[in-house]
């Protein structure tokens, strides 16, 4: 079975289970993955550039959009350096969404979101995104249940318009366990080079897990659909999460059938005009 195969969300599964030290589609270790994800590295950035070639030269409108949702300390900045990172910037589109500004409370919670989808040929990357109000909004009780609860259905038609407008989306639900969390974040106190990384909020949070996972088993089970499923990772090993987000992000543009878009003008005229240039 794929990796991407082996951690799509299927109803039923639940919260609880996810064994988050586990490596699903993956049975080496983490030395066997290191040749496996450089060379799968490889394969992204081409496939990526694929995407906007066929963008500039052929007008495609098609783009990939990776939402990364998970607790602190989850990894998500390490899909972002690492995963990413691979691929050449000129054609990524990254936001990092934390605390609602001003202005844009005064808007739709989906404003923000849209202002920072990515453009055709592009892969965007949402480090978390509008699920967040349905998960910290949810468990902070900063808006009466009615009104996040009718969100679901708001994200779902919100998705499905980006998918039918050429937007492949992959979702990923990055799990780690509080062990591993409390790890990570002593790992921050303990290094003055990370101490910027550190939120003294990420404490109180933890103490909120009961009630995020109520707030993820909702979110996967209301809006992993046919067309913008939910793949959940397991994040304790964080070389794993990476080859698994890299094997996603693959799968999504090999979908895409891309190939090197033709020449519009000719060849043989061109090479001799420059050899007389």
């Amino acid at each position: 079975m794929s990796i991407a195969a082996a951690l799509r969300f299927n109803p039923g599964d639940k919260v609880a289970d996810i064994d988050t030290n586990a490596t699903p589609g993956f049975d080496g270790s983490k030395s066997d993955a290191a040749p496996v994800q450089a060379e799968r590295s490889e394969r992204l950035a081409h496939l990526q550039e694929l995407l906007f070639a066929n963008n500039k030269a052929a007008d495609d409108q098609r783009s990939v959009l990776l939402v990364l949702q998970g607790m602190d300390a989850a990894g998500k900045g390490g899909i972002v350096k690492h995963v990413v990172g691979a691929v050449n910037p000129m054609g990524v589109r990254y936001t990092s969404f934390g605390k609602p500004t001003e202005e844009e409370l005064a808007h739709h919670y989906l404003w923000r979101i849209r202002r920072a989808l990515p453009p055709a040929g592009h892969i965007g990357v949402f480090d978390r995104s509008h699920y967040e109000d349905v998960l910290i909004v949810r468990v902070h009780n900063l808006v009466p249940p009615d009104v996040w609860g009718a969100r679901y259905d708001e994200i779902n038609a919100f998705e499905r318009e980006l998918v039918d407008g050429g937007m492949t989306l992959v979702k990923v639900a990055m799990f780690i366990s509080l062990d591993e969390q409390k790890k990570q974040l002593a790992e921050r106190l303990d290094d003055p080079t990370k101490h910027w990384k550190y939120n003294p909020g990420d404490i109180d949070e933890r103490l909120q897990w009961p009630k995020y996972q109520e707030a993820y088993q909702a979110m996967l089970d209301r809006t992993s659909t046919d067309y913008a499923p939910w793949h959940v990772v397991p994040s304790d090993r964080r070389w794993y999460s990476r080859l698994a987000v890299t094997e996603l992000l693959i799968t999504a543009l090999e979908a895409m059938d891309l190939s090197w878009p033709p020449a519009d003008f000719d060849i043989k005229a061109e090479k001799k005009r420059l050899a007389k240039a």
